[in-house]
């Protein structure tokens, strides 16, 4: 919570919370996240690399270790990011619901906006508990150029459900990433330079 510095009131603190396995975060993270932030005015936002994702084989993912350390590297350097081991530290797979729970509990007067992109908005019903996840925070909708309309919302979610955010469009993925470097390519220009470093020195996605 902060004072309103034009009165008496308080004012709830804007949290965005960017989930993601980050395997590893690049360029195009840190550009949707800065879009994110600046649109919907966020005092923070929170980077939670997910712990063991339940839509992927563990033994394809690198470990959380170096992922939250390649994470701290990418985020260095806008003061409104900070990185949360909220689900690297959790045993089992990491669900978006518990997470929230988790998050909502150590900032119970906060608005939370949750960033997902559209397919994820899309596939809404599939996710385990939707009614709960919407119940704990509001959705922050990556727009990256496709018009969206009230009438394609999924089911679930109500009007006040969901933000879109127009975020700029940048042809970078982590699976890109790490086919290039397998490739011997240098991924200098893909991803932040701490993160460059760090990916080096572990010898990560070399095949």
């Amino acid at each position: 919570m902060r004072r309103d510095p034009k009165g008496s009131g308080v004012v709830p603190l804007r949290l965005g919370l960017f989930g993601g396995t980050f395997d590893p975060p690049h360029n195009g993270h840190v550009a949707v996240a800065k879009d994110v932030a600046d649109a919907l005015n966020l005092n923070r936002l929170l980077w939670i690399p997910a712990g063991e994702p339940p839509h992927k084989a563990q033994q394809d993912v690198t470990p959380a270790s170096l992922r939250l350390e390649m994470v701290l590297a990418a985020t260095a350097e806008d003061a409104r990011f900070e990185v949360s081991d909220v689900e690297t530290a959790r045993e089992g797979p990491s669900y978006t619901v518990d997470t929230l729970g988790e998050v909502r509990r150590k900032f119970p007067h906060a608005t939370l906006y949750f960033i997902v992109g559209a397919d994820e908005y899309d596939a809404l019903a599939t996710w385990r508990a939707p009614e709960q996840v919407l119940e704990l925070t509001r959705l922050a909708v990556m727009d990256r150029g496709g018009a969206r309309a009230a009438d394609n919302m999924p089911d679930v979610a109500g009007a006040d459900a969901a933000e879109f955010v127009a975020v700029e469009r940048i042809d970078i993925s982590s699976t890109r990433v790490r086919a290039h470097i397998a490739a011997g390519l240098d991924a200098a220009d893909l991803v932040p330079p701490g993160v460059a470093t760090i990916i080096e020195r572990a010898g990560l996605y070399r095949g």
